[in-house]
């Protein structure tokens, strides 16, 4: 039987494949976490299909979400293809979700209110950053392809996994975009930079919009850069009711993924199960 052992080593090697094959920066960091989270917990011992089985049982334990267990085991499993070693962990089953949690759903008043806090805070850059997330769809990850050339153009070519999809930005978004930018003395190149002209971090990002959550009185669990592009899938859907037209605009390779972004809430479903006419 052999002995597999995980160290930082093979790991980076692992993670830097990923960036090669076009992860996102965020994606790689995950599977870095989760796979160091199996390292820990052999504390040094060897990673077989046994240990691998219990660390899954262990995580249930701890209380962790069917679904966080499942893209835990997404990237040891990963792990493991790419080190060539012959150990696969099984998936747990998960029932597709009916309507989402109300606690997490990000809705428009709730951002329609950390746009106004941000303009009262004056933070004029991230109030214009959420409404182009939220106004376009984009990933935070998609963020330095919002150029001063895509907002005369109106549009922003995003080339992500292999991938380039063309992103339409609305004209009033462009005009913004382009009145900002001219404020910056940024005449060409990426619109949303820090102070010292670098790229806006995922990190700094997210920093920001909890810091701004707490000022407007909006719950932390819904305000994450994901929920905009959560709530513009649902207005695009709302309005067009087409939802291969959504899952080209979002980049999604599969419309069941596009499906999770349309879950309604629980008082949503029940609204329409009560207006339903099948009781007396």
């Amino acid at each position: 039987m052999y002995s597999y052992r995980i160290d930082s080593a093979t790991i980076g090697q692992f993670v830097r494949r990923l960036e090669e094959r076009g992860a996102s920066p965020g994606t790689a960091e995950k599977y870095r976490r989760d796979i160091r989270r199996f390292s820990g917990w052999l504390q040094g011992g060897p990673a077989t299909q046994g240990s691998a089985l219990r660390w899954r049982d262990s995580l249930l334990a701890e209380g962790c979400r069917h679904t966080t267990v499942n893209s835990m085991l997404a990237a040891v499993n990963a792990f493991f293809r790419f080190m060539g070693w012959d150990i696969r962990v099984g998936f747990l089953r998960v029932q597709k979700k009916v309507f989402c949690d109300p606690r997490r759903e990000l809705t428009r008043p709730d951002y329609f209110r950390l746009l106004e806090t941000a303009g009262k805070l004056k933070k004029e850059r991230l109030a214009l950053l959420l409404e182009t997330i939220c106004s376009t769809g984009i990933r935070v990850s998609e963020v330095r392809y919002i150029t001063a050339e895509a907002a005369r153009a109106g549009k922003a070519e995003i080339s992500l996994k292999g991938k380039t999809r063309t992103i339409l930005l609305p004209g009033k978004l462009c005009r913004k975009l382009l009145r900002y930018a001219k404020q910056q003395k940024t005449a060409s190149g990426e619109i949303f930079l820090t102070k010292s002209g670098k790229s806006l971090s995922r990190k700094q990002i997210w920093a920001e919009m909890k810091a701004l959550c707490r000022k407007a009185g909006v719950e932390a669990g819904k305000v994450f850069p994901h929920n905009l592009r959560h709530l513009f899938a649902r207005t695009f859907y709302e309005a067009s009711r087409d939802v291969v037209k959504l899952s080209d605009v979002l980049g999604h390779s599969s419309i069941e993924t596009t499906r999770i972004y349309l879950i309604s809430t629980g008082a949503e479903h029940r609204r329409l199960l009560e207006g339903m006419p099948l009781l007396l």
